[in-house]
Formats: structure tokens, C-alpha cells, sequence
């Protein structure tokens, strides 16, 4: 949230989100605090920092605490791209997809590792089985060349769960497809 508040205050306008993540991160409130890691893109949307109709959540798979996320979500202007969505698509049609739906807006980027399945980021306080592979990943991230990032921001790594530091190789890897990203448009903000 401080990070898209930045971005957005820099730039003088919303900007559009894409969200990779197993969770929506878009709850009213987690556990009864409003400021949490389940929350930001809820408080962003209330603040007036997205573009309108151009979220995206990408890889989401995890539980839902009511009916009314989905409600909510969709009143946000959020599409959703399952993990199972990736799987029976395939990575070059989501991110065709998503490319579509960015256009040519200026473009944050949120991963949270928790995208990846556990076999690919142990690393992570909130697991969920079923997720996207590191290749399915840096595939949806090399096959959006061409969108106008200007802020991203890699969450949820956790060394203390990161056994032979394979959560760490894939955030170091998805770290290196952002900087391309950037570098592909001239730099962020």
C-alpha cells in the first residue's frame, strides 16, 4: 500500500495493478485489523490509487472467509486468473490476456511468492497447495514485454521457512524478470 501510494503520488494518477498472488488481498479487514497483508489492494481501490477495470489477480487459489470477497473483488473492477486458469490456458494465452486488459497504462506489479506452489516457494508464511511453477511464472512474466511498469514489489519471502533457499532462487529470478521489464521501457518509476 505505501509502495502504490508512492508510485501513484509520483506519477499524479491511478495506475493499473497486476497481483500475483494465491490470495486476493482485498478483505475488509484479516483477523479485525484493516492494515494487514490481506487488506492492501482494498484500502488502494478505497483510495483511489487504481485504474478503474484494470486489476488483475493472477495464480489465486486460496480460501475465502465469505461469498462476498468475490462480490467485493469484482465492485473493485478485479479480474481473476486462477492457477487452474494458467494451468488449462497455458502461460503465453494469460499473458495475452492480462496485456489486453493493462493496454497501455502504467502498470504496478505485486508478487507475493505465495503465487508459486510450495514445491517451488517454501519459503512463504501462507502456503497453497496448487499453485503456479517458476516457469509458469517467468513465462507470464516474459511474455508481457511491453507494458508500461512503473513499480513492482516482491512480498512474503520468509528465510526462516526457506529450506536450501529455493523460495530465494525463484524471488531472485522473478526479481531479474522485473529489472527486464523495466529495462524494456526505459525504467519505472
Amino acid at each position: 500500500l505505501p509502495l502504490l501510494r508512492a508510485v501513484s503520488r509520483h506519477r499524479g494518477e491511478p495506475v493499473a495493478l497486476l497481483h500475483f498472488d494465491a490470495h486476493l488481498d482485498t478483505w475488509d479487514t484479516y483477523f479485525g485489523a484493516a492494515y494487514t497483508h490481506g487488506t492492501p489492494f482494498r484500502r488502494a481501490w478505497e483510495e483511489g490509487l487504481l485504474l478503474e477495470d484494470k486489476a488483475t489477480h493472477v495464480g489465486i487459489r486460496g480460501p475465502l472467509f465469505s461469498p462476498d470477497d468475490l462480490v467485493d473483488d469484482a465492485r473493485f473492477g478485479f479480474e481473476i486468473v486462477t492457477a487452474m486458469d494458467v494451468l488449462d490456458d497455458g502461460r503465453q494465452a494469460v499473458a495475452d490476456r492480462i496485456g489486453a486488459r493493462l493496454g497501455d497504462a502504467p502498470v504496478y506489479v505485486s508478487i507475493d511468492i505465495d503465487v508459486l506452489d510450495p514445491a517451488f516457494a517454501p519459503g512463504t508464511g501462507t502456503p497453497e497447495a496448487g499453485g503456479l511453477t517458476s516457469r509458469e511464472l517467468l513465462g507470464i512474466l516474459r511474455g508481457l514485454a511491453g507494458i508500461q511498469l512503473v513499480g513492482a514489489d516482491i512480498v512474503e519471502v520468509a528465510p526462516p521457512f526457506d529450506h536450501a533457499e529455493v523460495t530465494a532462487v525463484a524471488a531472485s529470478h522473478v526479481a531479474y524478470e522485473l529489472l527486464a521489464l523495466f529495462a524494456q521501457k526505459g525504467g519505472g518509476t
